[in-house]
């Protein structure tokens, strides 16, 4: 491979070489010493993190289904700084007896992961994007299950990979007949010989379901409460904002690029998908107690609010979803953050067990109500301007009517994200979460989440340089 090639796969080989000296690592690390594999991975992470930033080189590789550009280049650098924030939330769960004999384990998987969405953000075939997503897909599982002492971990990773192999299965069988119609699995021939015929649109509408199942969006939700529960703290959060981010990413660059000819389809489908997503994901996040369910319901409806950005169908849109993308990584890290840090400490995952929190931990809670103003979209926070712009997007093509319902959803938001912060701050409770020191790393990671939120809402620059780079896509 010549170094021009080694440039174009820069992200994806660079992630590869972090894997194999991880698993050479765990092969010459002592049983006693595996512990400080923890702070070595997540810096060599970080380094990998920083490289990423470097200038790229852009083309495509095997024929076309290895595509670079500035924007996909963006869209990695986006997932590799929210699983950074992850991987620095999670030393202090991997420190414990039942799992620091699994660290490199942990590490490899959730790299395996990243691969496999890079390759999906990258593909230029479908057959390229499905070998990615069954990457990113398979570890996710293994993740899902990783207390394999817990029944619930080990249920949520039943429940992932049987809801994530029947969404395989479906979005397949929409291939298929795309396949049939159009001759090709390139996304440039399938745009250039896709026309508006029944099958094309009926393989579509299969596709758009497999992916449905990947962003959590209603009616095929129904998997993620129950999966979020069950799993880790730490995996749930990167269940809720890496898989998520990166399913948005390759959804939106396929509608723009494969599939204009049939706007006309998705965009009716995407109106009517964003609206049940937002408005069940808002009505059952007012029922949960369990903070993990509840964060979960609350992504649920972040997802309807991402479709607000990809029916704009334009450079805007693609804009829009990168930007929000970026905000929903900051504040929903910021949210899962406290909440592993107290599970952590405590064991305690209950709203209720909040009540009074302020007293005993007021900086957590700090760090959680700006989360949960983000999250709602509270001026002048980030989340505000996310949302802001994907009203705009949707507006200047004119749906103001989904504009509208968005808006009165955002307000349903506003009511239960101010549960939250109205059960640390202002409720009484006799028996409060006891006061704890929060160790180094733990503090890392909220602080660069909240200077995410507060730099991302702020620096008016960063939505005009995503814009500048999405008009090169």
């Amino acid at each position: 491979m010549s170094l021009e090639n080694f440039a174009i796969m820069r992200h994806e080989l660079l992630l590869t070489a972090a894997f194999l000296i991880i698993l050479v690592g765990e092969i010459f690390t002592a049983e006693e010493k595996k512990g400080k594999l923890r702070g070595f991975a997540i810096i060599l992470f970080a380094i990998v993190t920083a490289a990423g930033f470097l200038p790229g080189a852009e083309g495509s590789l095997f024929g076309d289904m290895f595509r670079s550009s500035r924007t996909t280049l963006l869209m990695k650098n986006v997932l590799n700084i929210g699983t950074l924030i992850v991987l620095i939330q999670s030393f202090t769960w991997l420190g414990k007896p039942e799992n620091i004999d699994r660290v490199s384990e942990y590490f490899m998987l959730l790299i395996s992961t990243l691969i496999g969405m890079n390759f999906m953000i990258s593909s230029g075939h479908f057959v390229m994007f499905y070998l990615g997503l069954e990457l990113a897909t398979i570890p996710l599982a293994a993740l899902a299950a990783f207390e394999r002492y817990k029944n619930n971990s080990a249920e949520a990773g039943i429940k992932l990979i049987l809801s994530s192999s029947l969404s395989s299965g479906i979005l397949l069988f929409g291939l298929s007949m795309i396949y049939g119609t159009t001759g090709s699995l390139y996304f440039d021939n399938i745009a250039a010989s896709a026309t508006a015929m029944p099958l094309t649109v009926l393989g579509f509408i299969f596709f758009f379901a497999g992916m449905a199942f990947k962003m959590s969006l209603v009616p095929f939700h129904l998997w993620t409460a129950d999966v979020y529960e069950g799993a880790p703290v730490n995996i749930t959060s990167y269940l809720s904002v890496i898989s998520k981010g990166a399913a948005a990413f390759i959804f939106v660059i396929i509608l723009f690029t494969v599939f204009p000819v049939i706007i006309q389809t998705w965009e009716r489908m995407i109106w009517i998908i964003a609206v049940l997503t937002m408005t069940v994901g808002n009505l059952f996040a007012i029922r949960q107690k369990n903070m993990k369910r509840f964060l979960a319901f609350s992504s649920i409806a972040q997802a309807g609010f991402f479709l607000l950005g990809f029916i704009g169908g334009n450079e805007l849109g693609m804009t829009t979803v990168i930007y929000y993308a970026l905000i929903y990584i900051f504040s929903n890290l910021a949210a899962f953050g406290v909440v592993a840090a107290i599970s952590n400490q405590t064991g305690r995952e209950s709203m209720d067990e909040y009540n009074g929190l302020y007293r005993t931990n007021p900086g957590l809670s700090l760090v959680m109500m700006l989360a949960m103003f983000s999250l709602a979209g509270i001026p002048p926070v980030a989340g505000f301007f996310g949302k802001f712009f994907l009203f705009m997007a949707a507006a200047e093509k004119g749906f103001y009517v989904l504009v509208t319902i968005a808006v009165l959803n955002t307000i349903i938001a506003l009511y239960y994200y101010l549960l939250v912060v109205k059960a640390m701050f202002i409720n009484k409770n006799e028996d409060p979460i006891g006061r704890f020191k929060s160790d180094n790393m733990t503090k890392l990671g909220l602080a660069i989440c909240i200077a995410g939120i507060v730099i991302t809402g702020f620096a008016s620059g960063i939505f005009e340089m995503i814009r500048n780079i999405s008009f090169g896509i």
